[in-house]
């Protein structure tokens, strides 16, 4: 595949010519089917026309997996406005926890979701356990990763954490530090190593037993990272950092800088070295191992509220903070098309037509696909703006 149209490159074209050589378990085959179908006949399409200059607009379907480089902008922009929305007037912090190298292989293989569910729970009670003692009751917003730049696996879990909480004589705030980090880091290795270990007792977990002991061992020995910072750039970066990965995983089609059909160039940062951007070329059946290996367990929730957020009391808990600090309570937003939201947000009109520029586009055909061919749907009406 020729490399010489740079808009022409997708994560897609590589998974298409090499993926067939990797052995993929039930989770991942779907995922492939789902992005190699993207954009195709494969999911159906639809015609609109210009009610102006009759112009046809001509579009297949998105597959809007939640793995998959090419969907889910708009959704990704929608959710971060609806975590500003929980935001409360104080300082934020942000930590992250790190997984240490010699226990990346119980993330792995088929039975990592336990593994991964012990990280969250893990983080989080290390968290809400250390300020309980405090007599704070904190906000934690929890995002898992788990690859580094270079896509390989590098399982951690980023934290957006309120920078104080309720208290029993009100609200508490912590305005220079959040708490102290080697005792979250001590913390966070005997639960997560508890943790595990009860899963290799039970028999659930994705290693051997003897390489598990082994494996367990090793980690106790070493000091764990926990990175915390506060948000230099306010909490709304965090969360708009976080967003980025509620609809796709660990690279984007723009990143890929290159492909020859046996080869992948594409760009990484390179902490070591200040995040100076670098470019890396792998062969095209690693780069789809790779990817691959990322691939959550279905169903898997990989944002998590607790605390303060938890969804069982986050809006009664909020609306106390904010009584407490004096603060307004968030403007409800109005209900909007997916139109309208792309239009506020990325100043970019779906319905406009790009022939004529001024008349709207009116569904006048859709079709999906059956297991004899296509069926034609009868579209929705186009509702037209005031």
């Amino acid at each position: 595949m020729s490399c010489a149209k740079r808009a022409a490159l997708a994560v897609a074209d590589v998974l298409r010519d090499h993926v067939a050589k990797l052995r993929l378990s039930k989770e991942q085959a779907r995922v492939v089917a789902h992005i190699l179908a993207c954009r195709t006949g494969r999911l159906g399409g639809h015609i609109d026309e210009c009610d102006r200059c009759k112009h046809k607009h001509f579009a297949y379907h998105s597959c809007r997996d939640r793995h998959c480089p090419r969907c889910g902008s708009l959704d990704q922009a929608l959710w971060a406005e609806g975590q500003l929305a929980s935001l409360l007037p104080i300082s934020y912090f942000h930590l992250v926890f790190t997984v240490p190298a010699s226990l990346r292989p119980f993330f792995l293989r088929v039975k990592r979701s336990l593994a991964l569910e012990a990280l969250f729970e893990a983080a989080s009670e290390t968290l809400l356990e250390l300020a309980r003692k405090q007599g704070v009751l904190l906000g934690v917003l929890a995002v898992l990763h788990t690859w580094n730049q270079k896509q390989e696996s590098h399982p951690h879990v980023h934290c957006l954490t309120t920078g104080g909480g309720l208290g029993p004589n009100g609200f508490v705030h912590y305005r220079r530090y959040l708490l102290p980090r080697k005792k979250l880091q001590r913390v966070f290795r005997g639960k997560l190593l508890f943790k595990l270990e009860a899963l290799v007792r039970a028999g659930k977990a994705s290693v051997a037993r003897h390489s598990a002991h082994e494996l367990l061992r090793d980690a106790s020995r070493r000091t764990w990272n926990v990175d915390i910072r506060r948000p230099l750039a306010g909490p709304e970066q965090v969360v708009r950092y976080f967003a980025r990965y509620t609809r796709r995983i660990s690279i984007s089609d723009t990143r890929v800088v290159g492909y020859d059909g046996e080869t992948v160039e594409y760009r990484w940062r390179n902490r070591r070295r200040g995040n100076r951007v670098e470019t890396d070329k792998v062969t095209a059946e690693t780069f789809c191992r790779r990817f691959l290996l990322h691939v959550l367990p279905t169903r898997f929730v990989r944002i998590r509220r607790y605390g303060l957020l938890s969804n069982r009391i986050r809006a009664s808990h909020l609306t106390r903070c904010r009584n407490l600090l004096g603060a307004q309570a968030p403007v409800t937003a109005a209900d909007e098309s997916r139109a309208a939201a792309s239009v506020r947000i990325f100043g970019r009109d779906p319905q406009l037509c790009p022939a004529c520029g001024e008349g709207r586009l009116v569904a006048v055909v859709k079709w999906r696909p059956t297991p004899h061919g296509y069926d034609l749907v009868e579209p929705e009406p186009t509702p037209r703006p005031p």
